[in-house]
């Protein structure tokens, strides 16, 4: 292949040319000889890249929240079989002296939920949603029964909840709750209550409509 006047690409990895006294003069050729991107390629590859990145990472976020639902409300459920098998057959208000605490002291040693603190101050972070400057958090507290005093039952709230754990929290943990509200797009709606006559069973369309987008909502589970 001609390159210049003169000059000749040979197979063997020379450059090649014909002298004045009609001899071939080699000369070594340059190694490793690459063309560089121009500014404009750069700049068309960084805004591809941040577009996917923009795109997909609220996906993945969303996806690692649903998945880690069913693990969260397993830990939940464990506590509420703890309370109700050593409360029973304390009196008719056993959870009179129950707070986040108490939650907290049965969730240490979980690799689910994040816990930190002792006794009434205690947090107890869900990740299923917010979980910076204390958000995130879920919340133990005695509930009283229609016609009963406080401690007839306890409250179980998970505030700042990702909409994509909804409804699926709701429908898991609605099994063991008397009692189940969810805000979000509005005040708290209540999606479940057997102590009404007649009986309001859970209903997951009502629930997933009160579900607002971001780490807005809030779910309230009561347990006696």
């Amino acid at each position: 292949m001609r390159i210049d006047t003169g000059y000749f690409f040979q197979g063997d990895g020379m450059v090649h040319r014909l002298g004045s006294d009609k001899r071939w003069l080699a000369y070594a050729q340059p190694k490793g000889l690459q063309r560089g991107f121009s500014l404009i390629e750069i700049s068309i590859v960084t805004t591809i890249i941040m577009l996917i990145a923009i795109l997909g990472i609220p996906a993945i976020q969303s996806y690692v929240i649903e998945s880690k639902v069913p693990r969260v409300a397993e830990e939940l459920q464990r506590f509420v079989a703890r309370m109700k098998a050593t409360t029973q057959g304390f009196g008719v208000a056993p959870y009179a002296g129950i707070d986040t605490g108490v939650l907290a002291n049965a969730l240490r040693t979980s690799s689910v939920v994040l816990v930190s603190g002792v006794g009434p101050g205690a947090r107890v972070l869900h990740g299923l949603g917010a979980s910076s400057s204390g958000k995130g958090g879920v919340h133990l507290e005695p509930y009283a029964m229609p016609g009963g005093q406080s401690g007839t039952a306890f409250a179980l709230t998970l505030r700042d909840v990702n909409q994509a754990a909804c409804p699926g929290l709701a429908a898991i943990l609605q099994r063991i709750a008397e009692y189940v509200t969810i805000a979000g797009t509005s005040g708290p709606v209540v999606v479940k209550n057997a102590m009404s006559e007649p009986v309001m069973s859970y209903s997951p369309l009502l629930a997933d409509a009160q579900c607002a987008a971001g780490d807005s909502n809030v779910f309230t589970f009561v347990v006696r």
